[in-house]
């Protein structure tokens, strides 16, 4: 017995080296290697997505991302560097090389799926509507916006335009570059609507709720990851597992109520 399972070993172990060799070349390539060895783990964020990343009063980046690929860069023992994008840039600057991975408050979809991949759900948010306070009356829910007279801001490429076209198609649509520039508007009476993730309408309504009212029941049900690049296994891997232990030993809960319901940091926003 002993002498047949030594040769199925040794067989397995003539057999293997291929194998290795291909598992070895995919490792060299993959992008956490390239990370340890430069020592530095480049990070794509767009900045203006309250509370997931934002620049305090002296241009430094803050939020809930932000801390997160804080903790990232220390798990993996390496320097953190953010590049900053604006949003359309985001993923041709993933699939160029300009950084490493998006943390930036991205959705997961289908579309975006097909160009890059992305780590399991970090957060689930949704879509909800800030008005201006005069249609108080009138507008008890996204549905009662889907009417031509109404015109509804959002921020440009993003997945609060697609809700906007598949949930309220009758209504007019502005788009704008930033999400302070819609924001802006409704204060202004410019639009009628802003339609925007959850955790940043909340905190918009909770910082300064003169002239608007907000419609909190979210209309969308929308997973976020990180983005990375396709084809490469082992940085997926990795990114799934350090997620799994943040989630087990309360970090990533931590950092939830310290940038979602605590308001200790809103003094320092810039």
């Amino acid at each position: 017995m002993r002498g047949t399972v030594a040769f199925i070993i040794l067989t397995g172990l003539l057999v293997a080296p291929p194998t290795l060799a291909q598992d070895s070349a995919l490792w060299q390539k993959s992008t956490l290697h390239q990370i340890i060895k430069n020592g530095e783990l480049r990070v794509g964020v767009e900045p203006g997505y309250q509370p997931f990343e934002m620049e305090d009063k002296q241009g430094k980046l803050m939020g809930f991302d932000i801390d997160i690929a804080r903790m990232m860069a220390k798990a993996i023992g390496v320097k953190l560097k953010f590049v900053r994008l604006d949003w359309n840039g985001i993923l041709p600057g993933l699939l160029t090389n300009q950084f490493d991975i998006i943390i930036s408050g991205m959705t997961i979809t289908s579309e975006r799926n097909l160009w890059i991949n992305f780590s399991d759900t970090y957060l689930a948010v949704g879509q909800t509507v800030l008005i201006r306070s005069a249609h108080k009356a009138r507008v008890k829910s996204y549905d009662d916006l889907n009417m031509k007279k109404y015109l509804v801001a959002t921020k440009q490429g993003t997945t609060a335009q697609d809700a906007i076209k598949a949930k309220i198609p009758k209504a007019r649509v502005q788009l704008f570059d930033t999400e302070a520039a819609a924001v802006e508007a409704l204060r202004k009476g410019e639009v009628d609507a802003f339609v925007y993730d959850l955790p940043f309408n909340a905190l918009v309504f909770q910082r300064k709720p003169q002239g608007l009212a907000l419609l909190e029941t979210p209309f969308t049900y929308e997973r976020l990851g990180w983005g990375l690049r396709k084809g490469d296994p082992d940085f997926l891997n990795w990114l799934n597992h350090f997620l799994d232990q943040i989630k087990a030993d309360g970090t990533l809960d931590a950092a939830h109520k310290k940038w979602f319901k605590s308001t200790e940091w809103f003094g320092e926003v810039k």
